[in-house]
């Protein structure tokens, strides 16, 4: 044996000891009576979108409504434009389609401060290898080196051609055939193999205690058998755990969900196919009566296991030639399904987007109401042209969503929420104030109706403005007064009741300061590669960042500054609105070599040209902040900011925001 397999061996014998130490008690897949609400925080192709400084802007408007981001598989995947289901690396590269290691680390760290859990996108079915049909990458992780072997791989992988492929040329696969479905394309993991539930417990570990993650979401989980999540949750513990077993058939679903158990406990929940499949059928077509059919989540004690989605980055429209299976009317309908019965829903970037205040509202709704994973719902009416549903957590809470248009919701109930197809009614005993206008940045004004649910006649509302909690004599309105808001403001309002002031409602309100346009310049160093012409490419954002030469390999860059030792090649370009930016390709020559390309680039940036190539292109180095540290740039916007501080995207932060930002009308790297 090795000696760094010993190592290996004796490194993990630690790991493992000190998570069973620590952790007891079985995880136990999901947590019980769990109200909290994810955001699936990508989409197919969402290079911009999706980027890890993107979404660490935005920490403060999704931590009001969301207590879980599930992110894309997050290493470097051997190339510039991946999704991350062509898994490559696991511990050492970190530079992915999203963003570098940095900004990964930050982000995760930013959502954990504000009560967000980040889950992982975990892709351990197949592996890319390096050269070859069976060479995967070796990595060193504290001293440890961990790599797959050939041995690792099925041996009926890919319909018997990689065995075909590795007895032509000495290679021996594992003896084990594909325990689950079979995805030809990259190699398929046998897990009953040690070496690779070595990795992958290590590979695991690293993501939760190393970078920082809450939990997983692992990715087609129909590839392996159920017992080797069972393996590796009940050996790591997440917090959470999803699998995307891809089926419409709850009891399929629940057949996985036993599976997974160790020790008697559930050791992770499931995407309820089936309930999205319900909702592609009810909002497609106006289908209402089929509201009432079953999902996972309909299924008496397995909501807490469910986490019901109506659209995701599989099932969502991508082009006019890959038009998938994507809920194609009353989007906001569908989402009010999901938001308003049990199970833990997941939102869908695109609709988060596109459908954002509604969203809102349905989750304060959800909230409002006391809904958990472990909540019921029935379907209380139907008719031809509606129908209409029940969600309890108890007794005393519950809510009714009605679909269609014509329902009439009993006495007692008041609406809340009315959209497009669909209506939300609270009742009275919920005893609490209903605000019309979610959280938001205000353009002009707002007019916020306040609406008091309760049984108690010609109930009061108090409010103040500024974040403070009213109290009987603060400024008082009739339930249905509307507030006219024009500034910045946190809006509180309470239920007044027999002088005592009931269950207070809170929405911020912000106002974007006016986005003045800035330069940034991006500096490119080649030394490593002895390039003595560097060529840049450039795209994206506004489309106002095409190169001068719009043919490839674009500008010929000469100008060149020399900067902590080192020569730059650099050019500047204008961020013309908060959500501009530019995207990069550098090459030499005429194009040959090239590097992968570099997006959504909207600050002052600093490039090393590496000589390791990714599919044959050559990876760049982010050098941003150790540069920028040791030589600062500070540029002047054309029209300068107030004394507050304010990121790239025009949004006022605090004081102690680390990144670039514009004080006192200066751009500066903090």
């Amino acid at each position: 044996m090795h000696q760094n397999q010993l190592n290996m061996k004796k490194h993990l014998y630690v790991i493992f000891s000190l998570l069973i130490l620590s952790l007891t008690a079985a995880a136990q897949g999901w947590p019980s009576k769990y109200q909290g609400v994810m955001l699936q925080g990508f989409y197919w192709d969402s290079f911009n979108d999706s980027q890890w400084t993107n979404l660490e802007s935005q920490a403060d408007e999704l931590s009001e409504f969301f207590q879980l981001v599930w992110i894309p598989q997050s290493a470097n995947c051997g190339g510039s434009q991946s999704m991350g289901y062509d898994d490559f690396y696991w511990f050492s590269n970190y530079n992915s389609s999203f963003g570098n290691e940095r900004g990964l680390r930050s982000m995760i760290s930013t959502f954990k401060q504000k009560g967000i859990g980040t889950i992982a996108d975990v892709v351990i079915n197949h592996r890319k290898t390096v050269s070859n049909w069976v060479d995967f990458p070796a990595e060193t992780y504290k001293g440890v080196t961990y790599q797959l072997l050939s041995t690792d791989i099925c041996a009926n992988d890919d319909g018997g051609a990689t065995k075909r492929w590795a007895d032509q040329n000495g290679y021996k696969l594992s003896q084990n055939n594909d325990d689950g479905e079979e995805w030809s394309g990259m190699r398929d993991l046998d897990h009953s193999s040690a070496n690779v539930q070595t990795n992958v417990l290590a590979y695991l570990d690293f993501l939760l205690n190393d970078l920082g993650y809450t939990g997983f979401r692992y990715d087609m989980t129909k590839g392996y058998a159920a017992k080797w999540t069972a393996l590796y949750n009940s050996t790591t513990k997440p917090e959470f755990s999803v699998g995307e077993y891809w089926d419409g058939n709850y009891n399929t679903l629940i057949s996985w969900l036993n599976g997974t158990k160790s020790n008697g406990q559930i050791q992770s929940a499931v995407f309820d196919f089936a309930t999205r499949y319900v909702a592609r059928d009810v909002f497609n077509y106006s289908s209402w009566s089929k509201i009432g059919n079953a999902g996972l989540a309909k299924q008496s004690g397995w909501g807490r296991y469910a986490v019901t989605f109506c659209e995701n980055h599989d099932t969502q429209y991508r082009s006019a030639t890959e038009q998938q299976d994507p809920i194609r009317a009353n989007i906001a309908a569908a989402n009010a399904y999901i938001l308003l019965i049990n199970g833990t829903p997941c939102v869908f970037l695109k609709h988060w987007l596109d459908y954002k205040n509604e969203i809102k509202q349905l989750i304060y709704a959800r909230h409002a109401a006391g809904i958990t994973n472990e909540s019921s719902y029935s379907m209380i009416a139907s008719s031809g042209s509606y129908s209409a549903i029940q969600t309890t957590q108890n007794a005393n809470c519950d809510i009714i969503t009605a679909f269609g248009v014509g329902y009439t919701a009993p006495a007692g109930y008041k609406q809340i929420i009315t959209g497009s197809n669909y209506q939300v009614f609270l009742p009275e005993s919920a005893e609490t104030p209903w605000i019309s206008v979610p959280s938001c940045e205000i353009k002009t004004s707002i007019s916020p109706v306040l609406t008091a649910v309760t049984s108690v006649p010609d109930a009061k509302l108090v409010y103040t403005l500024d974040g403070s909690d009213p109290t009987p004599s603060s400024k008082t309105v009739d339930s249905g007064s509307a507030l006219t808001i024009s500034e910045a403001c946190v809006l509180k309002v309470g239920l007044l009741v027999g002088g005592v002031v009931k269950n207070i409602q809170t929405r911020h309100y912000t106002v974007a300061p006016p986005f003045s346009p800035y330069d940034i310049t991006v500096y490119v160093n080649a030394d490593k590669v002895a390039w003595t012409k560097v060529n840049f490419w450039t795209w994206g954002g506004d489309n106002s960042h095409t190169p001068k030469n719009p043919n490839w390999p674009g500008d010929a860059v000469t100008q060149t500054k020399v900067i902590g030792g080192k020569s730059w090649y650099y050019q500047t370009y204008t961020i013309n609105s908060a959500t501009d930016y530019v995207n990069f390709v550098f090459s030499t020559d005429t194009g040959n070599p090239q590097t992968v390309d570099i997006n959504n680039i909207r600050d002052n940036a600093y490039f090393e040209i590496s000589t390791d190539k990714t599919n044959g292109k050559h990876n760049v180095s982010d050098v941003t902040e150790p540069m920028a540290i040791s030589n600062p740039v500070v540029s002047q916007p054309s029209n300068p900011a107030t004394s507050s501080t304010y990121n790239l995207a025009g949004q006022k932060v605090q004081s102690n925001y680390r990144g670039i930002v514009i004080k006192n009308g200066k751009k500066v790297v903090r």
